[in-house]
């Protein structure tokens, strides 16, 4: 669920496509096309499709049939933008294209949603016929992520990432005297909290967290300003907290700086690598942390879970229909099927250590005694998702957030390691954003 940002070039020139007047004209009702084209990055929504859609059929590694609808599956990698050129090409080119070849679904991450959803190359839910009542029991946040400037939904999704603290159980027991995940939320309860036990831990060998980047997710989902604001960049003061309570940690040898999924930071799934926690969602722990490597904590199911300082979310993908489909009666029975079908969602849970974004279902889930993770020590982590879900607030979205983040990311590590002071830092920052989106100012 990693992603790379997409250039912001493509909305210029989907800006100017609309100008020429090259927007797709939307399909007849009744007409319904014969090939359903899905573009995506990765094989987990045709997973998805395969193993829970109703009457899917699957012809080989990309192809399928739905009835007489031959699917077709368009997966390239996000590596090096790669998927989202082929995207923007191809949406750019939609309306000159063949029936047979045109867009029917694409799938989005939350990094750059808003890049698509603020565009009129996404059709708007409603357009299918999917209506509020159809959505009530979503999560709102999952909903604001593909809600474009105008307050209008164009897109699902099958998913909730809301994330949580993954602590390890053995140091808990260690330094804290319990590793259940009640007493151990104490010590972890807001931020003041968590870097007083940052301390404790290191008497004991341990870092609190990996890297500084491990919290930094956690602080900037918390933000109350936009990055930016009128065309200039604006740092939240949230995300300057990040800042100061970062350097405090590292200065004190409480953390690492560590790039995220480097062997440096990877090496805290062990026992040996002495690190108390991580930060992340159900993806993270079940597929992320080595727990399918003999010797790993996970593997020994010797993580625990609780809510940490704040609630927060990482990760997620998005159903979107392209604008021009003529498949808009099973785009939309897709989208209620895979996002709203109780049913679909249960198997998604339990087949698939997935979060779904129902919230009757993952209430339900949360209480049910025989549900639980290995991973997590033969916890049931459900309700401690549910908890942190709830209160997200994502109204401060922006379409640059993903540059500014892994430019203020990149540029704070010279801050931490004492190769920069914070006001060059910060110049880097700034500068660097600029380049990548030079109509900004600050």
């Amino acid at each position: 669920m990693k992603t790379r940002w997409g250039k912001m070039g493509f909305c210029f020139a989907m800006a100017a496509a609309l100008t020429a007047g090259s927007l797709p004209v939307l399909a007849e009702e009744t007409a319904q096309g014969s090939v359903l084209n899905i573009y995506c990055w990765n094989e987990e929504f045709k997973s998805r499709i395969t193993d829970h859609y109703p009457g899917y059929e699957e012809v080989d590694a990309t192809t399928g049939k739905i009835g007489d609808v031959t699917v077709k599956w368009n997966i390239t990698p996000n590596d090096d933008n790669a998927y989202q050129n082929n995207l923007d090409t191809n949406l750019l080119a939609q309306a000159d294209a063949a029936a047979d070849d045109k867009i029917d679904i694409f799938l989005v991450e939350a990094d750059y949603a808003l890049k698509y959803v603020d565009s009129e190359y996404t059709m708007a839910v409603a357009d299918l016929g999917i209506t509020d009542e159809d959505l009530v029991n979503q999560y709102q946040y999952t909903k604001d992520v593909v809600t474009d400037s105008d307050g209008v939904l164009k897109g699902l999704s099958w998913q909730g990432c809301p994330g949580v603290l993954f602590y390890n159980r053995e140091a808990a027991k260690e330094v804290l005297g319990t590793d259940d995940p009640t007493g151990v939320q104490a010590y972890v309860k807001d931020w003041e909290t968590f870097n007083e036990t940052a301390a404790k831990l290191k008497e004991a060998g341990y870092t609190i967290t990996s890297s500084v980047n491990d919290t930094y997710r956690v602080y900037s989902n918390n933000v109350t300003s936009k990055w930016v604001e009128d065309g200039k960049i604006n740092i939240d003061d949230n995300i300057m907290q990040w800042v100061e309570d970062s350097k405090a940690l590292v200065d004190a040898g409480e953390t690492g700086t560590h790039e995220l999924w480097s062997d440096d930071w990877s090496s805290g799934f062990y026992p040996e690598g002495k690190v108390f926690c991580y930060f992340g969602p159900a993806w993270l722990v079940n597929f992320s942390m080595a727990a399918d490597t003999e010797g790993s904590i996970g593997n020994q199911g010797g993580w625990g879970a609780t809510e940490g300082p704040q609630g927060f979310f990482w990760g997620g993908t998005w159903i979107c229909a392209a604008a021009g489909t003529d498949n808009t009666e099973l785009v939309k029975d897709i989208m209620l099927t895979m996002t709203t079908n109780e049913e679909v969602m249960k198997e998604i849970v339990v087949d698939d250590d997935d979060f779904v974004n129902n919230k009757p279902v993952m209430e339900e889930m949360a209480a049910d005694e025989s549900y639980s993770s290995e991973i997590l020590g033969g916890q049931n982590p459900l309700g401690i998702y549910c908890a942190g879900v709830e209160n997200l607030d994502l109204s401060n979205l922006s379409a640059y957030d993903q540059g500014c983040n892994e430019e203020f990311q990149n540029a704070m590590k010279n801050y931490f390691e004492g190769n920069a002071t914070l006001d060059e830092a910060l110049n880097l920052f700034y500068t660097a954003v600029v380049e990548k989106y030079p109509e900004l100012t600050y």
